[in-house]
């Protein structure tokens, strides 16, 4: 549900920001690691850092409201 709306925001902006999607079944070291609790769960990495997190889906313009000023 969320993938296309990330695929579009990655063809926009992929020249100032990484999509990278994971599938939380099949990487549950790295859920654990991150502390994700819930699907979907997005975060927004600076320089190695978590600067954001958002967790369950929004439409494709509130995403990239809570993401402004970000990138």
């Amino acid at each position: 549900m969320l993938a296309p709306v990330l695929d579009e925001i990655d063809a926009e902006y992929g020249g100032r920001l990484t999509v990278a999607k994971i599938n939380g079944d099949e990487e549950p070291e790295l859920v654990a690691r991150l502390g994700v609790m819930g699907f979907p769960t997005m975060t927004l990495f600076k320089e190695g850092e978590e600067a954001h997190r958002i967790v369950g889906a929004r439409p494709k313009r509130r995403l990239l409201t809570d993401l402004e000023g970000h990138f």
